[in-house]
């Protein structure tokens, strides 16, 4: 298993992990919500039921009231008893900026000090408790009834809503950390991989000059000016000092200058071809004068990076194709490269840009990765692949900006 898939795996494992953390918290919190409306029910029926009590037996000692008015005192849930016209008999628990006084009681409106009665309140009130649970019947003497209605209490309403709100702060807390701590993991690597880069490209200094000398020595005592062996050999000498010039600008801001596209290909697919297999053909076409800015170093390693891998996806002959063409309706330019090779599956176009995924045994995952990176950071451009087809070939597509005016990004 490659590095990327393996990561893939434990990042599924552990969300799926953290949905079971969270479907428990909300089940238990659902448990406890469940018990503590049973007991606000009981509470609302006992208030009703000592209500009932003190209004059918008003002659009792005033010990016996007492202990009611305690009972009652102790239960504070907000309810309504009602008859069977709906008209409002006792409530409790209710905004007591609009409850002036108790229904059964013998203050007068009178009373300037007293807040002013709201009608509308109240049946706003009996309307919500009405939708939120069935009523607690009460029957009394001579066929009547009540009906008692309640909400929730406070308690409850924010035991019910505390989970999410829980839930939420964590996910959030999460995703801060997440990203600081991953933008500093990704900022160390980043530094390493510079630094390793820069001091790569010091390494091969002296070897790559010490073999441009020993080939132009070759050409002065072999008198092989135009000899085609020593030609090919100084190119990939020149080769190397390229990619040697590529690390040691890695982490610096790269220089972007006019060129026109089709030679900054053309050429680089004359040098790649020759040291492919003759049994793939290359072409290249389409408009020659286009232009974009380019790092013709960087760029060139866009186009290394695609070729090497529709090469090695053409198991023995075929065609790599590179058309060139511009929208100048929005000022693009498309560089369309296609293979004749085994083809991607589409649930995998967007993870073979992802660091350390490979089909190769022995690769390392980083070019098309590093390819995305120069075109979008540097270029300011996009990459993807246009179309793919299994057992017939890919076409990736890159699109460049005929003129930009950005400034480029540091690795």
């Amino acid at each position: 298993m490659n590095p990327y898939q393996y990561n893939q795996r434990w990042k599924f494992l552990l969300l799926i992990f953290a949905a079971i953390i969270a479907a428990a918290s909300l089940w238990y919190t659902n448990f406890l919500v469940q018990n503590l409306s049973e007991a606000e029910r009981t509470k609302a029926s006992v208030w009703a039921i000592s209500t009932k009590n003190m209004y059918a037996m008003p002659d009792v000692n005033d010990e016996y009231i007492t202990y009611i008015y305690s009972v009652r005192d102790s239960l504070k849930v907000p309810a309504i008893i009602t008859d069977t016209k709906d008209s409002i008999i006792y409530y409790r628990g209710l905004d007591s900026t609009k409850t002036p006084y108790n229904m059964g009681s013998d203050i007068q409106l009178e009373n300037s000090n007293l807040p002013k009665y709201d009608p509308g309140y109240f049946q706003t009130q009996l309307a919500l408790m009405k939708e939120l649970h069935p009523p607690i019947v009460i029957d009394l003497t001579g066929g009547e009834k009540w009906y008692v209605y309640y909400k929730d209490s406070l308690l409850l309403t924010q035991l019910r809503v505390f989970p999410y709100v829980q839930l939420t702060l964590i996910a959030i807390f999460l995703g801060i950390a997440y990203t600081v701590f991953n933008s500093m993991r990704k900022s160390e690597q980043n530094q390493v991989w510079v630094g390793l880069a820069k001091e790569t490209a010091h390494q091969l200094g002296t070897p790559i000059s010490s073999l441009m000398a020993w080939v132009e020595l070759m050409k002065v005592k072999f008198d092989a000016e135009e000899d085609p062996l020593l030609s090919e050999m100084e190119n990939d000498v020149r080769r190397l000092e390229i990619v040697a010039d590529r690390f040691s600008k890695i982490g610096s801001k790269p220089n972007l200058e006019n060129h026109a596209v089709y030679p900054v290909v053309n050429s680089f697919v004359r040098y790649f071809k020759v040291r492919t297999s003759d049994k793939i053909k290359f072409t290249v076409s389409g408009d020659k004068t286009v232009e974009a800015q380019l790092s013709v170093p960087l760029f060139d390693w866009v186009i290394e990076n695609i070729l090497k891998n529709a090469a090695n996806a053409i198991e023995s002959a075929g065609e790599i194709n590179i058309l060139i063409s511009e929208n100048i309706a929005k000022e693009q330019i498309f560089i369309d490269i296609s293979d004749t090779g085994k083809g991607i599956p589409r649930n995998k176009f967007d993870a073979i840009f992802q660091p350390g995924y490979t089909t190769r045994k022995r690769g390392w995952g980083l070019g098309l990765s590093l390819t995305k990176r120069i075109v979008e950071n540097y270029h300011k451009g996009q990459i993807f692949v246009k179309d793919s087809e299994v057992g017939k070939g890919t076409t990736f597509r890159i699109i460049l900006k005929s003129s930009l005016t950005y400034e480029p990004a540091k690795i």
